[in-house]
């Protein structure tokens, strides 16, 4: 079995990250221990590869394998590409889910393009060293009103056609197939296997 560590303080990253491992047997994925104790890696980045790489190498070190590490977040048409780096704290530094839904409905009203995309990009470290960068993307659109309670963070606005449906309606599974958190993570597992 293959143990991979993973720096994230969001558990819902971390559930969808463990998800993988469950269709990967060969895989187990794990909270890299002590994280919380930790000093955090301040995510200055200005691109979502930007921070990834620099959370991986800024947690590698204390792994006792390889780590990984993501910056993921949401890119609406409409504001230029906002939140981008800045989702988890649109609203604000301890910024909500609520909160920050609530701002971009806010935002968008009377928008009539609500195109919108959410990316990942996870990098893999070992030690001081950065192995591989892998990138996700699934494109959607913003619904005019929360939907379901599946999920986390603007799941519950992010409506993908093809589903009929918000990834706050989905099933974990179904979201996982198609989301770039998915994308992303199976191509590191299919990285990390041919290593």
């Amino acid at each position: 079995m293959i143990r991979l560590w993973c720096a994230t303080g969001n558990p819902g990253k971390l559930r969808e990250f463990r998800l993988a491992a469950l269709h990967h047997p060969e895989f187990q994925i794990d909270l890299l221990p002590d994280f919380r104790l930790l000093p955090p890696c301040e995510e200055d980045g200005h691109t979502f590869e930007q921070n990834a790489i620099k959370k991986a190498r800024h947690y590698a070190p204390h792994a006792p394998g390889m780590l990984f590490a993501d910056d993921s977040g949401l890119e609406v048409d409409a504001l230029a590409g906002a939140p981008g780096v800045y989702s988890a704290r649109f609203a604000g530094a301890s910024a909500t889910d609520e909160a920050n839904n609530s701002l971009l409905l806010e935002k968008l009203r009377g928008s009539n393009n609500r195109r919108a995309r959410f990316v990942c990009t996870i990098a893999l470290a070992s030690a001081n060293q950065s192995l591989a960068v892998f990138r996700g993307a699934v494109e959607g659109e913003i619904a005019a009103e929360p939907r379901g309670s599946s999920g986390f963070g603007y799941d519950p606005l992010f409506f993908y056609r093809p589903f009929e449906c918000t990834f706050g309606e989905a099933t974990a599974d179904q979201k996982f197939s198609v989301s770039h958190r998915g994308q992303a993570l199976r191509a590191m597992l299919e990285y990390v296997m041919s290593l």
